[in-house]
């Protein structure tokens, strides 16, 4: 006859494989699973091309330099092209989400039959993709992360005063506020003659808002597809413009005033490193009558490579 304790072992080496045969199903689920209000995905480019376990990715960030001028044939100075090279290293950290049973809730489902639901490995999944969000948006200081609102590498300038005297979106008309959209875009392309052009606007949610609302005066089209139409990216290339409202944007700029950020999308401006996307590790029993899944990942901070194709508008 088995004894009480010889019973209560065998019940949690079962709960433990019964945990382990769901988890699988589980995960699999949960990845499928897109998340509508996650912003990242749709503002930085991410690579997870680094080895799950790197501590730091290194890159060679290349600007050209020089430009041709006119020549005597006579001379010997000859205008050169040149490349200039830096060295950057992004650091790669560890974090963590899971979620557990009791043997309870483990015994219940398997003497019942029943499918474990996939409530618990939902929560992790989320709150490892919000955790990257706000490290996206907002870096973390402590890991010397900087994030995308407000970032050292990138310039920050301020948006001209309105026929009222305030740069503050609140107080300008629709072409002010257009005017400010155009300046920011043909700023990069000045001040990189020409060589990048942005392609994404973030502005704050309220000022997003305002130009979505608000009726071009005797038609029935808003600010915001006037904009769409007139901006100088899609006239000169033909493609659209992305203007998007990101919470968190209305106090970004200096001394908490609204901030506008313009760029250009792509690898080659800015990146996102997770080597490691989240990943269930194998069930274990961590108590007598608790059940965990691990969950780990690894990611680096907003990796800013090309600082002359994003810019700051502050004032908005």
């Amino acid at each position: 006859m088995n004894s009480p304790l010889q019973h209560a072992r065998f019940d949690a080496q079962t709960g433990l494989s019964f945990l382990v045969s769901q988890a699988a199903a589980l995960e699999a689920e949960i990845y499928r699973i897109q998340y509508a209000d996650i912003l990242y995905p749709s503002l930085i480019p991410v690579d997870t091309t680094a080895p799950e376990w790197i501590q730091v990715v290194e890159y060679v960030s290349a600007d050209t330099v020089g430009r041709a001028q006119w020549f005597n044939g006579q001379a010997q100075d000859v205008p050169r092209a040149d490349i200039v090279c830096d060295r950057l290293r992004v650091t790669v950290s560890m974090a963590a989400i899971g979620y557990g049973y009791d043997l309870a809730e483990l015994e219940h489902a398997r003497q019942y039959g029943i499918d474990l639901g996939p409530e618990k490995a939902e929560a992790a999944r989320r709150a490892y993709e919000e955790f990257v969000d706000d490290i996206v948006l907002r870096g973390d200081a402590a890991r010397g992360f900087s994030g995308l609102l407000s970032h050292p590498a990138v310039t920050a300038g301020t948006v001209a005063n309105g026929a009222s005297g305030n740069p503050d979106w609140a107080h300008k008309t629709v072409d002010e506020i257009i005017d400010d959209v155009n300046a920011a875009l043909t700023g990069i392309q000045t001040a990189s003659l020409r060589v990048e052009m942005a392609d994404t606007v973030l502005l704050p949610v309220d000022r997003w808002l305002k130009l979505s609302q608000t009726r071009i005066p005797a038609t029935s089209e808003t600010a915001l597809s006037f904009l769409a139409r007139t901006n100088i990216y899609t006239l000169t290339t033909g493609l659209p413009l992305t203007v998007r409202g990101i919470p968190g944007l209305e106090s970004a700029g200096a001394s908490g005033v609204g901030r506008m950020i313009v760029y250009r999308r792509a690898p080659d401006v800015m990146k996102l490193h997770i080597p490691m996307p989240l990943q269930f590790l194998a069930p274990w029993q961590s108590g007598p009558m608790r059940f965990e899944v691990p969950g780990i990942f690894r990611l680096g901070g907003v990796d800013i490579r090309k600082p002359g194709a994003i810019r700051y508008l502050d004032g908005v």
